[in-house]
């Protein structure tokens, strides 16, 4: 699925705001759990540390603070939003949604709210849907927020798993502008894939000893990962008629330092032109990319009027891309 931004109405990000747990874990402190060491790590993920949830933590405890930071940037309250979406696979519980959850926390009592489940590319389908709902004039101002505790439902005697993965939530206000926003998305998912990133067990299927623990084929993911970052992105910018050499800021999903590099390599991306913060975070899963949005946006590397492309895949498998006029001033 594919489409550009609808003539005549200019929808973007007025606020941004992210959370992630205080808890550091660095590789070290994993070898204490399966065989691996500081070095393995590296040399296969790029990742150093990753934050992780307190026992008591669930997901809207960092939902919350990212929204009311997203809220208080974007100069509004929660009582002006009318349209909440969480993306997550790792939700406060099945029901109620954590976006009823967070909506309720933050007074916005008027607001459609409900959570969305498209692996870690959630936030791209979420900000794809709340753009739509805005441009079909269903919601005025939207909160979309992408965030996980994977650590929760990590086997942490897996070392395949458990040295990717990180928690983490970002959440953006989506409201009309005067300038430019959003240009396009490119979303699609190959449901053939599924078993190649899965939680057996965690619904109304029966397993056999599920266990409830992410299972993951890491060889077909990162070959999904890196042939689908590329087309998607070159998708999207064929769909709107501009190159990567227009690309001013390329965000993809942080995954996998490898993965970044091959995806960047491919489509010919500059280093300086992206971001990359899974060393510090890990595999936030649908924190990811707002967590590096707000990173690029507190160290000076978004401004008004730059082109910025997002990129996301994971678990479905699933997969999108956003093209956008960034029109948000860094905070004072």
């Amino acid at each position: 699925m594919i489409g550009t931004a609808k003539a005549g109405l200019d929808i973007s990000i007025t606020g941004l705001g992210c959370k992630a747990p205080d808890r550091v874990v660095t590789n070290d402190e994993l070898s204490q759990y399966v065989d691996t060491s500081n070095e393995w790590i590296m040399e296969r993920t790029g990742i150093r540390e990753r934050r992780i949830a307190a026992k008591e933590e669930a997901l809207s405890d960092l939902a919350l603070p990212a929204a009311r930071d997203a809220l208080a940037q974007a100069g509004l309250t929660g009582a002006d939003i009318d349209l909440i979406i969480v993306a997550t696979v790792t939700p406060d519980m099945a029901f109620p949604s954590t976006g009823a959850i967070v909506a309720d926390a933050l007074g916005a009592k008027d607001a459609a709210a409900y959570d969305l489940s498209a692996g870690c590319t959630g936030f791209m389908y979420a900000l794809a849907q709340a753009y739509g709902m805005l441009a079909g004039g269903l919601a005025q101002r939207a909160l979309v927020i992408g965030g996980d505790v994977l650590s929760k439902i990590l086997d942490w005697s897996d070392r395949s798993t458990l040295v990717l993965f990180g928690d983490g939530a970002g959440a953006v206000v989506l409201q009309a502008v005067p300038h430019q926003g959003f240009l396009g998305f490119e979303l699609g998912a190959d449901g053939a894939g599924g078993k190649s990133l899965w939680l057996p067990g965690s619904g109304s299927r029966f397993f056999e000893d599920p266990e409830r623990f992410v299972k993951m084929n890491g060889r077909e993911v990162f070959k999904f990962a890196t042939r689908i970052l590329v087309q998607s992105a070159e998708d999207i910018l064929a769909k709107c008629d501009l190159s990567i050499d227009d690309v001013d800021l390329y965000i993809p999903h942080q995954a996998n330092v490898r993965i970044i590099e091959h995806a960047t390599r491919k489509l010919g991306v500059p280093s300086e032109k992206v971001v990359v913060n899974v060393d510090r975070f890990g595999n936030t899963s649908s924190g990811s990319i707002p967590l590096a949005l707000a990173d690029a946006l507190a160290d000076g590397r978004l401004w008004p009027g730059q082109l910025v492309l997002m990129t996301g895949m994971g678990a479905g498998l699933t997969w999108g891309s956003a093209l956008m006029r960034w029109t948000m001033e860094a905070a004072a």
